[in-house]
């Protein structure tokens, strides 16, 4: 496995060249300062400290996974996560766009997440414990009391605590409202938290001096279902130090991410303190779960693009054949396997997803820092409008394309892509997991079309498919630009007809949403990434006018390969879309098996 280098060019190309958030930010109160040569300053410290310290220990803390001790309760996590954990944190990347009122940097998102990015590129099991931190300090610093705020957020910014979210318990999954965990008045203030909850990342670790579990539990009295969940805030060590009631009580085996504590967390009458209003638990916690679904999509787009530096590295070296065509290399043994059709036909689709998704991650964080700072309200509408709609597209999609990708890269190697050794078949490992926790991808599936589209009938997606209709309008007559935006734009207008189809079904029957939903979201997707490769094509066309490297020749060569050989999956959506829900339907449920 080639050492992991993170593509500083095109995190330039994304934020400089496309997206523009030169153009933005600057106007933003407290962004007057994140200029390109800062953000050139931060992402080169980071590619340096992903590169020379996080990929290295990839492998090996896979090898090794984490340690429960059933003694003590306590889990050791592999070698070198702790120092490098605490390198992170003297580097102020913990801080980097949290509050400066509470120690933070105050720097955008559209920083942050290409650092997001090439963390989870190197090694994606240690970046889920500053992750987690980050979605705890979300959700305290957007629901938590001034009290709670002073108290938690210092600590979560220098990285000397850690948080977890501790939603889901053995019985009910994705299901929040058949959760059983109770919290009792203590008469003080506080509340006496006890249950069982299952899958916590980063749930117990050596890594940090406290961690902050936010846990989902029901007040006495409370009403059924979601509607009488609260959030509490439960450490496991008080301010005095003494230890807290709660304990991991084993780590689940897991087929991959095994360097990340994935704990079953039991509290037994924990003293926890309400975050947020009683029994509006969910809405507080969905702040930390809209940041984590963001979270998991940079997971997929980072393992995308790590499987792809490494088949990349290894079909141009490995000798197999000769191409069909004629010897490339008549001096070899063979021809490097990068000669061969399908060879390339999967390093493009690796390339053309990864790229996309890289784009779509960095309009999505300047969207966020538009919702949190533009001074018009509706600039701020707009922004938390598209993130929003895209949200469930970026967790379900890029996690999807990643996961195709990671398995493209370890076809790529044959055989050795198999072998543990090489490195290819633990990122296929590691981010399947991203298509299942937060929301399982079909979870989104249905968020997106039932309550992003269909709820309040299609507004959100109106605003969305406006730009790219303007898009596709400021390029007509454009030779140059045809063989993108004619596909785009009949694309376009076959989503509108769609949705309004689908809508019009739902209102006679629900479940035609759900059966049309997992290929919504896909055909949402494709939209959405026609839309970025066009305009990438657009800039590349122009810098290669005005004297552009090969860079830019690339980035032309991908969009037409994305446009031939990938956007063709649409016509299959759609077909499936009109097929309704009578097929998933019809069938007797004792009529599965027999």
């Amino acid at each position: 496995m080639p050492a992991y280098q993170a593509p500083l060019r095109d995190f330039d190309f994304v934020l400089n060249e496309l997206i523009k958030v030169q153009d933005t930010l600057p106007s933003l109160p407290g962004y007057e300062e994140a200029t390109q040569d800062i953000f050139s300053s931060y992402l080169e410290a980071a590619a340096q400290f992903c590169q020379n310290e996080l990929a290295p220990l990839n492998r090996p803390a896979d090898e090794e996974g984490c340690v429960f001790d059933a003694a003590t309760k306590s889990v050791t996590t592999p070698v070198g996560f702790k120092e490098a954990y605490k390198q992170f944190c003297e580097l102020g990347f913990t801080a980097l766009d949290c509050d400066p009122a509470y120690g933070g940097q105050g720097m955008p998102k559209a920083l942050s997440f290409p650092i997001i990015e090439m963390q989870c590129s190197a090694n994606v099991a240690w970046s889920m414990y500053p992750g987690l931190s980050h979605g705890a300090y979300s959700a305290i610093h957007a629901h938590g009391s001034a009290e709670q705020k002073a108290t938690y957020l210092p600590h979560l910014v220098d990285g000397s605590w850690t948080g977890t979210m501790c939603l889901t318990e053995p019985h009910c999954g994705t299901d929040l409202g058949l959760l059983k965990s109770k919290a009792e008045p203590d008469g003080d203030g506080s509340y006496r938290i006890s249950g069982t909850k299952i899958f916590i990342s980063a749930g117990e670790h050596d890594m940090a001096d406290n961690i902050i579990h936010l846990v989902l539990a029901r007040l006495p009295d409370a009403p059924k279902d979601v509607k009488g969940i609260s959030l509490f805030i439960v450490p496991k060590f008080h301010q005095d130090g003494s230890r807290n009631s709660v304990y991991c009580g084993s780590l689940e085996h897991k087929m991959g991410i095994k360097a990340n504590a994935t704990a079953v967390i039991n509290l037994d009458g924990a003293r926890g303190y309400l975050i947020g209003e009683a029994n509006k638990g969910l809405a507080c916690m969905f702040t930390m779960m809209n940041a984590a679904r963001l979270g998991c999509g940079m997971q997929g787009l980072g393992i995308g693009e790590a499987s792809f530096q490494g088949a990349l590295a290894y079909a141009r070296e490995r000798l197999q054949m000769r191409a069909m065509s004629a010897p490339k290399f008549p001096e070899k043994a063979a021809d490097p396997i990068i000669v061969h059709p399908d060879v390339r036909r999967m390093l493009l689709t690796q390339k053309a997803y990864t790229e996309a998704g890289r784009a779509l991650a960095a309009l999505l964080a300047l969207q966020l820092d538009i919702e949190e700072k533009h001074a018009d309200a509706g600039a701020r509408e707009d922004a938390a409008d598209l993130v929003a709609l895209l949200t469930p597209v970026a967790k379900a999609f890029m996690t999807d394309n990643g996961y195709t990708a990671a398995n493209l890269g370890m076809q790529v190697f044959g055989g050795h892509g198999f072998i543990r050794e090489w490195g290819m078949e633990q990122l296929v490992r590691d981010c399947r997991i991203s298509q299942i926790y937060e929301g399982t991808n079909g979870i989104q599936a249905i968020d997106l079309l039932g309550r992003k589209v269909l709820m309040d009938q299609g507004q959100k997606l109106r605003k969305f498919t406006k730009q790219i209709h303007k898009f596709c309008q400021s390029h007509e007559g454009n030779a140059q630009m045809a063989e993108f935006i004619a596909p785009l734009a009949k694309l376009l207008k076959e989503v509108g007809d769609l949705t309004m189809s689908i809508g019009m079904a739902t209102m006679k029957d629900r479940d035609e949403a759900g059966a049309a939903a997992t290929d919504y979201l896909r055909l949402i997707g494709h939209l959405t990434y026609a839309w970025l490769w066009a305009r990438m094509a657009d800039v590349a066309q122009a810098k290669l006018a005005a004297g552009g490297d090969d860079f830019y020749k690339a980035k032309i060569s991908t969009a037409r390969f994305y446009f031939a050989k990938l956007l063709p999956e649409v016509e299959a959506l759609k077909v499936s879309i009109k097929q309704g829900a009578a097929t998933l339907m019809t069938l007797e449920d004792a009529h599965f098996a027999f």
